[in-house]
């Protein structure tokens, strides 16, 4: 063997070492950008107004009238009056997706039929409208206008309630809170009763304290819609001061207007 060969094996034989570690450091950074491929979120959702499908569902129906007010009006009226009003604004607004959903039927069947129209339609966001009453044992007797009634002047107050079986969830919570808190902001308290040990089955976990956002796991719409979804009890018309409020066009308007900067609000977080 010459001199020269075995110079040119021992500097072949060095070389290995590093060929190897450099191998290695480029499989190891490939791995790294791979794995940081995948971790990467997805880009955000955008939302264009005039293309983000609100449905603003109407509590109750003409033949399952929900709760009965103070002055004996029945909560479908007033879920529908405020319905088509935040739905006007919302479409003045620029949201001209905006449908008000009304649905025929008895109770049970027509939460199943909210339901399905709502993921039919590939909702954005689902906001269910309704009106408060309290459990009947804290009912006390009146009369109005000659006829027999009931009232509780006890609460008053919105309330806004979510689902953490929506698979939205998150998405759920975020509009209710910022709905919760123009509420807040334009002098509206939201009614504390549902997490006191009074309220029974009616009891609910307090989400959000400083907005008055509860969950409601059991609630169709809200567990069962793929959309995120929100109910909004938009005040109490068993209480006869609140009742007279909620039938003001200025409690209507400043709930309506509500809505809308919140849902300005929710599409620019998208």
């Amino acid at each position: 063997m010459s001199i020269s060969w075995r110079i040119t094996a021992a500097i072949a034989v060095a070389l290995i070492p590093l060929l190897v570690s450099s191998a290695d450091h480029g499989d190891a950074a490939g791995a790294r950008r791979s794995a940081r491929a995948k971790l990467k979120p997805p880009a955000p959702e955008t939302c264009e107004p005039r293309k983000f499908k609100i449905i603003l569902d109407v509590g109750h129906t003409s033949e399952s009238q929900g709760a009965t007010s103070a002055r004996n009006d029945v909560e479908f009226g007033f879920n529908l009056h405020l319905a088509r009003l935040i739905g006007e604004r919302l479409t003045s607004a620029g949201f001209a997706a905006t449908r008000v959903l009304v649905t025929e039927g008895k109770a049970r069947a027509s939460l199943l039929k909210r339901v399905g129209t709502a993921n039919a339609a590939h909702a954005d966001l689902f906001l269910s409208i309704h009106h408060d009453s309290v459990p009947d044992k804290m009912l006390e007797e009146w009369e109005f206008e000659g006829a027999s009634s009931h009232f509780s002047d006890r609460f008053s107050g919105h309330s806004l309630f979510v689902s953490e079986r929506n698979p939205r969830f998150g998405a759920s919570l975020a509009f209710a809170r910022l709905l919760g808190r123009e509420l807040k902001e334009k002098g509206l308290q939201y009614a504390t009763q549902y997490s006191l040990p009074l309220m029974g089955r009616y009891r609910h976990p307090l989400l959000d304290k400083d907005v008055g956002v509860y969950r409601y796991d059991a609630l169709v719409v809200l567990s069962q819609t793929r959309s995120a979804a929100v109910l909004l009890e938009a005040g109490s018309i068993i209480n006869r001061d609140e009742e007279m409020a909620m039938n003001s066009p200025e409690r209507q308007e400043l709930i309506a207007t509500a809505v809308v900067t919140a849902m300005r609000a929710y599409c620019e977080k998208r």
